[in-house]
């Protein structure tokens, strides 16, 4: 599955070096094709009042599309700026 530029995603997977979880929500900023081999993509995730908190590369099996039986919530990255 190809995604459009500017598409949210969610993360499949934890990446504890950002703080992110499974399941937050990043948007896609660039597409890194593959010739023979799985696509990669650039995500900047934001967080809840619009801030660059990471900006990450990941492979499309990393990542997923929003549902629409699904909601967005909010949880503390950590400690306030």
């Amino acid at each position: 599955m190809a995604f459009e530029l500017f598409t949210r995603v969610a993360l499949r997977e934890d990446f504890p070096k950002y703080h992110l979880q499974r399941g937050d929500v990043a948007t896609i900023v660039e597409h890194h094709p593959v010739a023979s081999g799985e696509d990669g993509y650039s995500l900047e995730v934001f967080n809840a009042i619009g801030e660059t908190i990471a900006v990450l590369v990941v492979s499309e099996s990393q990542i997923e599309p929003l549902m629409s039986n699904e909601i967005l919530h909010t949880r503390v990255l950590g400690e306030a700026v």
